[in-house]
Formats: structure tokens, sequence, C-alpha cells
């Protein structure tokens, strides 16, 4: 009994990482840079669909049968992500705030309709099954097939993690930290914020497509329905609760986001009927906003918030006085 829990705890902690990985990616773009992007499914599908059709077998109905290994499809599931991201920021990265959040919920409703029509390529609202999961001979063994996943996904979080890091205080960290708090000082210094905002914007799309690949391989099935607003939202309240900024926010909000968002559901199919258990998922959603409410009263800047360098230079001030 034990060695199931941890075996489904292991589950559990999988998927929370695969949402830390696209958490990883909104806070390139917003925790560094200060990018409203409310789009964040599109780029989390483009990458499922991409590494799906990559690696599946040989379909009659829809695009695919290339076969091709698991890192290929999460290779080419983050190229392309970051291709699309390229080319909708090049197109929209000189809107600020509010105009570029529409533009990017459109690129998002764009993309689910696309998902939902061109069944040639995506299997309409069928979607795709039979995607390979990783060390898919041990799923007669639950615990030893999920602790491997957990472990390709830690690997993975743990690399995006030192590597972001390393990101965040280069130069190049530092210049999008600047454009982000006031951009015409950072062009007065001879930057140009432009680019520097579109490649945050298409580095973090890269990343979110690197997650979608990832949640499909474990999954092993993917559908329009997997990418509708909600999960935008999720990601979003996962990146406000951990601490927008902070890479470590971002991954401590996304396992501890998940946790309720797993926890509720549980508690939905214990306590409520089963006829009504499809109108009580919105519980699910009405959990997260009042935690997201409850987060923001009691620490605005999130479990793990950015401390800005201002700050910073005061505390080291108060310490240099205080000896």
């Amino acid at each position: 009994m034990s060695l199931d829990i941890l075996a489904y705890a292991a589950f559990f902690l999988t998927m929370a990482l695969t949402y830390a990985v696209i958490c990883l990616g909104l806070n390139v773009q917003w925790g560094m840079t200060g990018l409203f992007n409310v789009g964040v499914a599109a780029f989390v599908a483009v990458g499922a669909y991409t590494s799906a059709i990559l690696t599946t077998p040989d379909a009659p109905d829809r695009l695919g049968g290339f076969g091709l290994p698991i890192v290929v499809g999460w290779l080419g599931a983050a190229v392309l992500s970051g291709l699309l991201s390229w080319g909708v920021g090049a197109l929209t990265i000189r809107l600020r705030s509010d105009y570029l959040a529409i533009a990017t919920f459109g690129v998002a409703v764009t993309m689910q309709l696309a998902m939902l029509n061109l069944q040639p390529v995506t299997g309409g609202a069928f979607g795709i099954g039979f995607i390979p999961r990783p060390f898919g001979a041990w799923q007669e063994n639950a615990a030893l097939f999920s602790f491997a996943n957990f472990g390709v996904m830690a690997v993975v979080v743990l690399c995006l993690y030192l590597g972001l890091e390393h990101l965040a205080k280069s130069p190049w960290g530092r210049v999008l930290r600047a454009v982000r708090e006031d951009e015409t000082a950072a062009q007065a210094l001879g930057k140009r914020p432009i680019r520097f905002r579109l490649q945050a914007f298409t580095l973090g799309g890269a990343i979110m497509g690197l997650a979608g690949a990832c949640q499909a391989h474990f999954i092993g099935f993917i559908a329009p329905d997997n990418y509708m607003p909600i999960l935008t939202f999720q990601v979003w309240a996962m990146l406000i609760v951990g601490g927008s900024g902070n890479n470590k926010g971002a991954i401590a909000g996304a396992i501890l986001v998940w946790g309720l968002w797993a926890l509720t559901a549980a508690a939905v199919s214990s306590f409520v009927p089963p006829d009504q258990q499809a109108r009580a998922a919105a519980l699910q959603i009405v959990a997260i906003g009042v935690g997201l409410c409850l987060m923001l009263l009691w620490r605005p800047r999130g479990l793990f918030g950015e401390v800005s360098p201002l700050s910073r230079l005061k505390s080291a001030r108060a310490i240099k006085n205080k000896d």
C-alpha cells in the first residue's frame, strides 16, 4: 500500500513539474521582462502536437507516422514553439500591457480552433493517441514507471532552472529587468528594448512548447480540450502564488497550485454525487481563485517574490551601518 502511495506521489510530482516548466517560461516573459502573455495555452499546445506528430506511429487519418525518438520530438516542440513565439512577438511585441494580452489571447483562441478543425493534421476533436511514453516498457510496474518519469522531469526542471538562473544573473538578464522597470532609460543607455523583449518572448515560448511535449508523452493522449483558456489561468495563478520574477517561486507555485487542483478534484469525486460532479468540477477553479486571493493578501509578492535591487542596496547599507 505504501508503495502505491509513493508511486502516486511520483506521478503527481511529475505532472506538477511539467507545469513548473510552463511557469519558468512565463517567468522569462512576465517576471523578467514584463510581457503580459495570456496565450500560454497556444504555445503549450503547439509543443504537444509537434512532438506527438513527430513520434507517433503511422495513422491513416492524420499527419504522423514519423516514429522519431522522444528526445527529437521534445527538441522539435521547443523549436517550433519558439518560432511561433518569434512570429507572434514580431507582430505584437510593440504593444503594451492590456493590448499585448488581447493579442496573445486571440492567438490562443485561434490555435485552439485550428486544433479542433485541422483534422488531417491534429486529429480534430478526437485528438492524438498512442503517444509513446518514456520508459513505456516499464508500465507494468507502476512504481518503477512513475519514479523513472519523475526522474526525467526532475532533470529537465533542474537543467532549466540552472540555465535560467545563469541567464538572469548575466548582462542579458539585467537588461531584461532594466527594460521591464524603465524602457526609456534602458534605451538611453544604448539598449534596444524591442530586440530584448522579442528574445525573451521567444525563449519563454520555446520553454512552454517543451513543457507541452513533456505533458503529452507522460499522459499519452492529447486533444483540443486540454488547451482551453483555463490552462493559462492555472499557470498565471501558479506564478503569482510562487512569486513572479523568481525561478524558485515558479517551481514552488506550480507544485502548490497543482496540489490544490488535485486535492479539490479528489474532494469532488468523493463527496459529490456522480450525476453532479460535472457541475461541481467548477469548484476547482473557485478553490484556486480563493487561494490566489488569500496569497495576495498574505504575501503580495508570492512565496518567493523577487527582491528589488533597491531593497538589496538598502539592506546592505543597513548591515554596513550596524558594523
